[in-house]
């Protein structure tokens, strides 16, 4: 059996090298205060949309088919249904659940990520090897270093190339699995080259008319980081080389051009200044969260459109147009044809027309808006056909920084109303306080476990660092029967 081993002294340092032997190294003593606030913060969020998200069909789906392939004994619950399986199968059925609604967590640099669809391979290994909240914040603080790097060093990023950021978050997932078990780095380094070598996502799971796939690939990447550590502490191997090796990860998309340039990266941000210290700038600070259950670059226009109808006192029947400009990308995934006749929760959660025009109307946008019923119900055409998604040049250079969107309306009196709005509610520079995450948990958690349950899980969830285990933690968010 061929086993991980240190790069040979003749050979260039590879960048695996130095990301496995930071994570290795870095104690939950070494985190910055404002870190360990951001994972808990995190967990809180995520935990509500896990609850609001174990109702959806696609986790009903899910859930039947592991039952039906066996367990029902393992060292790993699932959340809500209590289901007890191994700790990947864990990973999986609570990561879908977490993303299963598109409201979790979010960061859009030069690729969009979710770090929280990662965060539960970490939890079911703590639970399945007897590990408590302090290492469940440590991993969860590298899950989002390493995930939110990964997007920030493609120019322009994988999305532009056709490829999902499911592709990155395969390199991120294996390091805070690892960290979890104690890895050394050279089985961290194994373990990244064996997720990353089965999970290269292509676009198409969220480009024209979405599927479950959407909204299952992430956490699919999350639970290959959770069985490749597991593989990896047991000797198995994995290319080294899968980042800035032979066609490795640079050597892949360096064969592809956009607007003329060859695809690039800059490697040395995935490594330059890791933070190591209570005084350092962790990444996870700057992850934002999401106040609407819908594609993280929708935010800014319905935003911009609830306040214009809220100060102008719109009625729907008075709209002739609604005009949207966004950044180009926004217009590509949220504007193409397939959104403007969406036909399930998946394609309407990604349909800027669709979210538009259901705001309009119904004055609010929450997960009842995702309900089949309302999703295909036909007196929304008309409203969606007047929606019309341009991109805006001058936002696209705005971009990253900001995700600007500016939304007319015009009357059928023939007047508008046009409003800006740079940054959307949930950025870091706008962030949701604990009591603002603590009403979304009750509306997602509410009819699942209880409000009771809500407010004993929001305080459980908040002192994790003092947790020697989770039994309180699933007990709480495990459904009697």
């Amino acid at each position: 059996m061929a086993h991980a081993t240190a790069p040979p002294a003749s050979t260039t340092r590879l960048i695996s090298y130095d990301i496995a032997e930071w994570a290795a190294a870095l104690r939950f003593e070494d985190l910055s205060p404002a870190a360990i606030q951001s994972a808990k913060l995190f967990w809180f969020d995520s935990i509500g949309c896990a609850l609001g998200g174990s109702q959806q069909d696609d986790a009903h789906i899910l859930l039947k088919h592991h039952r039906e392939m066996g367990s029902g004994s393992g060292t790993a619950t699932a959340l809500v249904s209590g289901f007890r399986t191994n700790p990947v199968d864990a990973a999986f059925l609570n990561g879908h659940m977490i993303r299963a609604m598109d409201y979790n967590d979010i960061y859009w640099k030069s690729d969009p990520c979710h770090p929280s669809d990662l965060i539960a391979g970490p939890l079911a290994l703590c639970e399945a090897y007897g590990l408590g909240g302090r290492e469940l914040i440590l991993a969860t603080v590298i899950a989002y270093e390493i995930e939110m790097r990964l997007c920030e060093f493609g120019l322009p990023g994988v999305r532009e190339y056709g490829w999902h950021h499911a592709t990155l978050s395969a390199f991120a997932a294996p390091i805070a699995c690892g960290r979890v078990l104690g890895l050394t780095p050279a089985q961290m380094v194994a373990a990244m080259g064996i997720s990353a070598s089965r999970t290269f996502t292509p676009g198409a799971v969220t480009a024209g008319k979405l599927t479950n796939m959407k909204n299952t690939v992430d956490p699919w990447a999350g639970r290959m980081g959770a069985e490749s550590a597991l593989l990896a502490r047991h000797g198995f191997s994995g290319p080294e080389h899968i980042i800035d090796g032979k066609e490795g990860l640079f050597a892949v998309f360096g064969h592809v051009q956009y607007k003329g340039k060859a695809a690039a990266f800059d490697a040395a941000l995935l490594t330059r200044e890791l933070p190591t210290c209570p005084k350092c700038h962790f990444r996870i600070v700057d992850c934002g969260m999401k106040s609407f259950p819908i594609e993280a670059l929708s935010h800014s226009p319905l935003t911009a459109m609830l306040k214009t109808v809220k100060d102008h006192a719109i009625q729907a029947r008075d709209v002739k147009e609604i005009r949207v400009e966004v950044i180009a990308r926004a217009a590509d995934i949220l504007g193409d044809p397939h959104k403007y006749r969406p036909d399930s929760k998946e394609t309407a959660d990604h349909s800027l027309p669709y979210c538009m025009a259901v705001g309009l109307v119904d004055g609010m946008v929450t997960p009842l808006q995702f309900k089949e019923e309302r999703v295909l119900d036909k007196s929304l055409i008309p409203i969606m056909d007047l929606v019309k998604v341009v991109a805006n040049e001058e936002f696209e250079a705005l971009f990253p920084k900001f995700q600007p969107s500016r939304v007319t309306i015009t009357t059928t009196s023939g007047e508008s109303f046009a409003t800006r709005v740079d940054v959307p509610k949930g950025d870091p520079r706008d962030p949701m306080t604990e009591e603002e995450i603590s009403v979304k948990f009750n509306a997602l958690g509410g009819d699942v476990v209880g409000l009771e349950k809500c407010r004993r899980l929001r305080k459980c969830i908040m002192s994790m660092e003092s947790a020697g285990d989770f039994k309180e933690l699933f007990a709480l968010a495990t459904v009697s029967l």
